[in-house]
C-alpha cells in the first residue's frame, strides 16, 4: 500500500527559486513586520533582508565563492539567520555545527565538509583556532558576538558588514538542484555523514511545513530549538517564508520561555519530548498565560501519550506530534492542527503535502505491506535529500528508486496515520539528538586498556535513550573500572554523547564478518530492565 496525502493535503505549487529568495518573499509580504525578536533587539523583515544582502557581499569580498562550504558554529541569534541566507544567496553551502562540539568533532566536520570558511561565535573561537593547523582548507574565520581579545586572522561580523551596502548581488546562475545546506546526521553506521540538501529540498519542505502547519504572517513562533539541528532550521525557514515573527532563545530555560510566551503572545510553540516532560512537571506552569498558543508541535523523538494528555490538562493547549528526519529536510508527517478528531496522540501523523509513504518488509525492503503490517517506513517527495556527502554506498542503501528508506520501523493504519515503533538504525536518540555509536566506540578504543567495545542506546524515561558501552578489557588490565572509562571519555565529545554506563563483558557479539550485533545487546538490555536482578 502506497498512500498519498491528496485527500487531506492536496498538491502544492513551488516557486523554482534559490533558497535565499525565500526571505525576500517573506519580506515582500510585510517589510515592516517584525521578523526576529532576540533579547532586547528586534528586526523587521526589511532590515533582516538587507542585512543578509550585506553579509553576502562581505563574504564575497573575503573570497567565498559559489559552491564553497561555510560552517556556522553558534547558538541561536539573528546573526545565524543572516549568515544562513547570505551564504545561500552566494550559491555557497551552509554546514551547521553543534556549538557543544569539542575539538575533535569540529576538526572532523571542517575537514569532511571541506569548509572554506566558518562563522563562529567568539566564545567558541578558541576551539576553532586549536584545530586550524589540522584543517588546511579553512581559509576564512568570521566571528560574531563580542569581539575576541586576540582574534588572530579572524574577522569580525559587524566590521565586515559595515563596509558593505544592502544592494543585492547581481543574479547568480544557481540551479534548483545545487546544494545549499550540508547538515551532519549520525546516520546508520560510522561517523556522522553530511546530508546533501538542495535549494529545491529546502524551498519545498519549508512550503510543505507552512501549509501543513497552517502558518501565517499573524503567527508568533517560539524558537529555542537550535538552528544547527534540522528541526530548528525548518522553523527558521518557515518563519521567514510565511512572514511570521520568530522569538528566539539561545537555549531552553523553563521560566524564561514561559515568560516570553506570555509577553509576546506566542501562537506556535515547538518542542522536543524532554521539554514537554519538564514543563508538565514545572511547579509554576499554571502561573503563566498560555492561551495565545494555537498548538504545540512535538518532534525529533516519540512522545508518550500520557505526557501529551497531562500537558493539555494543565494548559488547555493542543499538542500535535510530527515526524521527519534530516534526510527529508526534515518534515514528512504531522498530525492535523485543525482537527481534534484527526489528531491521533500515538501517531506521528499524516504525510505532509506531496509526501508519499509506504511500508516495506524489513528483510528485503521490497515487499509493500498493507495497513497495520509492521515494516520499514519509506517516504518520497521533492524534499528528499540528494544523498550523503562523499558516501555513494550509504546513499545507494538509503535511497532506492527515489524512496528514502528511513530506518524506522512502524505501520500505517487504514486512515493513513503513521505509527513509529522502533528503529532499524543503530543511531541513539538522546533528547532528540542523534548519536552514532561508532563515534563513541572509536573514542573508547583510544584508551590503552580497551580491547573491544560496543555502544547502544539504553532506554531512559527522561532522555529517551542514553549511551551505554559494553567493553572488553585487554589482558592484564582487569583493574580498569567503569568510572575510569567514563571519566576518560567525558569532555572529548559533545556533552550529550557522554557515556552513562559501562558494562564489562568477555566478548562483543558479532556477525561472521565482524559487524557488531547491536540488536542482540539491546535485547539483552531490555531483558535486564524487564527482570531486574541483584548483583553481588
Amino acid at each position: 500500500m502506497i498512500t498519498r496525502p491528496e485527500f487531506f493535503r492536496p498538491p502544492l505549487e513551488y516557486p523554482r527559486i534559490p533558497y535565499g529568495d525565500m526571505l525576500t518573499l517573506g519580506a515582500a509580504r510585510g517589510p515592516e513586520h517584525v521578523a526576529v525578536v532576540f533579547r532586547d533587539t528586534s528586526l523587521t523583515f526589511r532590515e533582516l533582508d538587507a542585512l543578509a544582502h550585506r553579509f553576502a557581499r562581505a563574504l564575497r569580498a573575503l573570497g567565498v565563492a559559489q559552491g564553497d562550504r561555510v560552517a556556522v558554529l553558534t547558538t541561536n541569534c539573528p546573526e545565524y539567520i543572516i549568515a544562513f541566507y547570505a551564504i545561500a544567496r552566494l550559491g555557497a553551502v551552509v554546514s551547521p555545527m553543534n556549538p557543544s562540539y569539542k575539538e575533535r568533532e569540529i576538526e572532523y566536520q571542517l575537514n569532511d565538509s571541506e569548509a572554506a570558511a566558518i562563522v563562529v561565535h567568539s566564545d567558541l573561537l578558541p576551539l576553532v583556532e586549536a584545530v586550524r593547523a589540522q584543517t588546511p582548507r579553512l581559509r576564512h574565520v568570521v566571528t560574531i558576538g563580542p569581539a575576541p581579545q586576540a582574534a588572530g586572522t579572524a574577522r569580525h561580523f559587524a566590521e565586515l558588514m559595515a563596509r558593505e551596502s544592502a544592494v543585492p548581488l547581481p543574479p547568480l546562475q544557481i540551479a534548483w538542484d545545487d546544494l545549499v545546506a550540508l547538515p551532519y546526521s549520525s546516520g546508520t553506521t560510522g561517523l556522522p555523514k553530511g546530508v546533501c540538501l538542495s535549494h529545491k529540498n529546502l524551498v519545498c519542505n519549508n512550503i510543505q511545513f507552512v501549509a501543513t502547519a497552517r502558518i501565517t504572517q499573524a503567527d508568533r513562533m517560539m524558537i529555542f530549538l537550535p538552528f544547527y539541528h534540522i528541526y530548528g532550521a525548518m522553523l527558521m525557514g518557515a518563519a521567514a517564508y510565511a512572514g511570521a515573527t520568530a522569538v528566539l532563545m539561545e537555549r531552553f530555560e523553563p521560566a524564561e520561555c514561559l515568560r516570553l510566551i506570555e509577553e509576546h503572545k506566542i501562537t506556535l510553540f515547538f518542542v522536543v519530548p524532554p521539554v514537554l516532560v519538564m514543563l508538565s512537571a514545572w511547579p509554576e506552569l499554571k502561573k503563566y498565560d498560555l492561551s495565545s498558543i494555537r498548538f504545540t508541535m512535538v518532534g525529533a523523538a516519540p512522545l508518550a501519550p500520557e505526557v501529551t494528555r497531562r500537558f493539555r490538562e494543565l494548559t488547555g493547549v493542543t499538542v500535535v506530534q510530527g515526524y521527519g528526519l534530516t534526510e527529508a529536510a526534515p518534515l514528512t508527517h504531522l498530525n492535523p492542527v485543525y482537527s481534534s478528531e484527526l489528531n491521533v496522540l500515538e501517531s506521528a501523523g499524516l504525510p505532509a503535502h506531496d509526501c508519499e509513504q509506504k511500508v516495506v518488509d524489513v528483510e528485503t525492503g521490497e515487499k509493500i505491506l498493507g495497513p497495520g503490517e509492521v515494516g520499514e517506513i519509506c517516504v518520497r517527495g521533492p524534499h528528499v535529500m540528494q544523498g550523503y556527502w562523499k558516501a555513494p554506498e550509504a546513499t545507494a542503501a538509503t535511497i532506492r528508486d527515489g524512496w528514502l528508506y528511513t530506518g524506522d520501523i512502524g505501520y500505517v493504519d487504514e486512515r493513513g496515520h503513521t505509527f513509529i515503533q522502533d528503529r532499524k538504525k543503530e543511531m541513539i536518540k538522546y533528547k532528540g539528538f542523534g548519536i552514532a555509536p561508532a563515534e563513541i566506540e572509536a573514542l573508547l578504543f583510544e584508551h590503552p586498556a580497551v580491547a573491544d567495545a560496543a555502544v547502544i542506546g539504553k532506554p531512559d524515561p527522561e532522555a529517551g535513550e542514553v549511551p551505554k558501552a559494553f567493553v572488553v578489557r585487554k589482558a592484564g588490565h582487569d583493574t580498569l573500572t567503569a568510572e575510569e572509562l567514563i571519566a576518560f571519555a567525558k569532555g572529548r565529545l559533545a556533552g550529550y554523547k557522554t557515556v552513562h554506563e559501562v558494562e564489562f563483558v568477555q566478548a562483543i557479539p558479532k556477525t561472521p564478518s565482524g559487524k557488531i550485533l547491536r540488536r542482540v545487546l539491546k535485547e539483552q538490555e531490555l531483558a535486564k530492565l524487564r527482570t531486574p536482578t541483584s548483583r553481588a
